[in-house]
């Protein structure tokens, strides 16, 4: 079996990061002209074929992670419902379950802050008070679905944006969390990107393909050895 070369032996270790040919192969110092054929060229040669196999199956021993550990982590990515981390949703609006849906208070004490807010700017501005009414009732909970036949807001309540406790999260929805980033506008929740481990998937159990124009031609390439003109 051949010896294999200095950049043949980078291209090895370059491909096993993220088991693209055209990458490693550009990595390793080809030009990245010809380094679609020449990662795919690459990957039928025995030697070359024979090393990566052993480089997985070391690699494996070390870190006593499998194929199917990782395959299975991606497809937990990719099929993680977003939901479960972010989501809008359509809170009730004050008027929806109000005595004959008239304005509805949480409770006494939200409703004497107000009369009490009334008087002083009625005060401030030497007018009367316009004290408002409680003949909506108490017991306002913003989280009930909208009533579907409230006069204010047609069914149609509020919009309110929910980000969930990540604590609570389920096992796939943890791993599709990427972390929070705290910018000017608020809070950006981060997720990883789902399409791309689809894609892992796909490449990993020999459904990828991929049209790639070369010299003016189109090559379909099909799993990792498969060519087509």
């Amino acid at each position: 079996m051949a010896k294999l070369t200095a950049k043949q032996k980078k291209f090895i270790t370059e491909y096993l990061i993220d088991l693209n040919a055209t990458q490693a192969a550009i990595r390793a110092g080809y030009s990245p002209k010809t380094s679609y054929s020449i990662g795919q060229e690459n990957l039928k040669k025995p030697e070359i074929q024979n090393a990566i196999q052993k480089a997985k199956e070391k690699r494996a021993e070390r870190t006593e992670i499998t194929a199917d550990m990782v395959l299975q982590r991606w497809w937990d990515i990719a099929t993680a419902d977003p939901n479960e981390i972010i989501h809008l949703r359509r809170v009730c609006c004050r008027h929806c379950f109000g005595i004959d849906h008239q304005y509805q208070w949480r409770d006494e004490e939200e409703y004497q802050q107000a009369v009490r807010m009334a008087y002083d700017l009625a005060r401030e501005q030497n007018k009367e008070p316009a004290i408002p009414s409680n003949a909506g009732g108490y017991g306002f909970d913003r989280l009930l679905r909208p009533h579907p036949k409230c006069p204010y807001c047609r069914g149609e309540g509020n919009a309110d944006l929910h980000i969930e406790d990540t604590r609570h999260l389920s096992a796939k929805a943890k791993l599709l969390f990427a972390g929070i980033k705290q910018t000017q506008a608020g809070v950006e929740i981060k997720m990883r990107d789902q399409d791309k481990a689809l894609e892992n998937v796909a490449r990993h159990i020999g459904m990828f393909t991929e049209k790639i124009d070369i010299n003016g031609s189109m090559v379909i390439f099909k799993g990792e050895n498969e060519l087509e003109d």
